[in-house]
């Protein structure tokens, strides 16, 4: 069964993604890239074309999201899958992008707008009006290897919390992550071993391991030994660094124009999340 790692773009989700990794997929806990790789973004477009669908048909793509879904669950058996996504919960055309069957549950990564707006103009080199265009509209991110309804920030935020219904949803603040990383990843474990009814014990070995490795100091340092494998390009390509701003954002250094936008139109969920008073 899946368990989505959700999130809109730029809001942590590579940072849980790491943690989760670490601590499920190697021996000490003690992260590095390449253990990323057991925890794959949906949409890929190579689920697709193991089904035979058309992928330059972005229709058909929709159309079978729960189809590759259930094709991912019967190939694991009753194992657990870990899935990243930045898609929200919506439906394109009539058709979900999940359903109950397919998913046990979903951890909802979470980040201030006004710090998403600035990763996320550094990680596609657009200009902050751009940036915070994107974060408006309902936007389709497309590449490659996979495709993408994001829609916009808060309506992302909003429809992941169908989950709420079945108690299978936990938030979890990427500031929470970084000022309190070891209660915010105790949280996260606890939330799986309740969704598959395993009694919970801490490894402490791994878990300081974990916490060690994946500060965003080392995984900056990290990145300059190794480069991360998902870091984009300029257009002259040159590589873009994933790790760049870290505690340095803030997200308080905003023109006044952008930052002004942003909390009138996400006003109702960043005063929801504590982001506004």
């Amino acid at each position: 069964m899946i368990i989505w790692l959700a999130s809109y773009p730029k809001s942590g989700n590579t940072l849980v993604r790491s943690m989760l990794s670490a601590y499920n997929f190697s021996n000490t806990g003690e992260f590095n890239f390449e253990l990323l790789k057991n925890i794959k973004q949906f949409p890929a477009k190579s689920l697709f074309e193991n089904l035979g669908v058309d992928t330059s048909n972005k229709i058909e793509i929709v159309k079978n999201y729960v189809s590759a879904q259930e094709e991912i669950n019967k190939r694991d058996g009753n194992s657990i899958r870990f899935l990243k996504t930045h898609s929200a919960l919506h439906s394109i055309n009539g058709y979900p992008f999940t359903n109950y069957k397919n998913s046990l549950g979903v951890i909802y990564i979470v980040r201030d707008p006004r710090k998403v707006v600035l990763s996320n103009a550094n990680h596609y080199q657009f200009a902050l009006d751009e940036s915070l265009k994107q974060l408006s509209s309902g936007t389709v991110l497309g590449e490659d290897k996979f495709l993408m309804h994001i829609g916009t920030w808060s309506s992302n935020y909003n429809s992941w919390k169908e989950f709420k219904k079945l108690d299978k949803y936990l938030l979890i603040k990427y500031e929470d992550l970084i000022l309190n990383p070891k209660e915010a990843f105790i949280l996260i474990l606890e939330f799986i071993h309740k969704l598959t009814k395993n009694q919970f014990v801490l490894d402490e070995l791994k878990l300081n391991n974990v916490l060690k490795t994946t500060t965003f100091e080392y995984l900056q340092n990290l990145e300059k030994k190794e480069s991360f494998p998902e870091s984009r390009k300029t257009k002259d390509g040159k590589l873009i660094n994933f790790f760049k701003y870290g505690k340095k954002n803030t997200g308080k250094n905003l023109p006044e124009e952008i930052n002004k936008n942003i909390e009138e139109n996400f006003s109702l969920e960043m005063k929801e999340l504590g982001y506004l008073l």
